[in-house]
């Protein structure tokens, strides 16, 4: 398997242009993810990424060792980018629920966190790969887990905690699955609302004043 890896890592040398962009494994995921997103991952090919990046397609081998590998690693790319994302905000220290919750609402309202274009893509893979469902699983299991503990740390009970982490993860998956075109500005006036509804308890004014802040700082309203 080494001498077979070897001769293709000398084809890909011998195939490369001898001018013409330098590319990197990001580069290749990077596309590859946008194909994803915009097209499905059945258009994730690698003669098309190749042409995106404008580099012979024997480059690809530098970096992955077929298709399966580089569909792989976008698997493992989008739960660093979405899961690990939304459980490190659900962990962030806070003095009350709402204030927790308020975190765990950066993730859907800053384009730089969670990804939710990217979530439905996989998403959609999933319907046609058994393994990729099995994948999407877990992962919903890891982040209603973290969620749920979440409300523990602020009292609620095993079963509240539970019901509460869904209704949370859920209505916000929910909310991006339906495409909304919501202004921001409408959406951040309803967080009141919506921290009273999640959690039961009225949010602290500074609380909701925080997260205003951080989401004009983050985007265009």
């Amino acid at each position: 398997m080494a001498q077979d890896r070897n001769r293709v890592v000398r084809l890909a040398r011998d195939d490369a242009p001898a001018s013409g962009p330098r590319v990197s494994r990001d580069d290749w995921l990077n596309v590859a993810r946008d194909i994803l997103v915009s097209d499905g991952v059945a258009e994730v090919k690698v003669l098309t990424i190749g042409e995106r990046l404008q580099v012979a397609r024997s480059s690809f081998y530098w970096y992955f060792k077929n298709r399966k590998d580089l569909l792989d690693a976008l698997l493992a790319d989008w739960e660093g980018r979405n899961t690990a994302i939304l459980v490190r905000h659900c962990e962030l220290p806070s003095q009350t629920i709402t204030e927790a919750v308020c975190h765990f609402f950066r993730c859907f309202v800053d384009p730089d966190l969670f990804d939710e274009r990217l979530d439905f893509a996989v998403r959609e893979w999933a319907r046609r790969d058994g393994a990729v469902r099995r994948v999407i699983d877990r992962a919903d299991d890891t982040r209603l887990a973290a969620a749920a503990a979440m409300f523990r740390r602020h009292g609620y009970p095993e079963y509240e905690a539970d019901a509460r982490a869904r209704i949370l993860y859920f209505m916000q998956l929910g909310y991006h699955a339906l495409d909304q075109h919501e202004p921001m500005r409408i959406r951040l006036n309803r967080v009141k609302g919506y921290l009273l509804g999640f959690t039961g308890k009225q949010p602290r004014p500074e609380e909701v004043a925080a997260l205003d802040a951080y989401v004009m700082a983050r985007t265009r309203l």
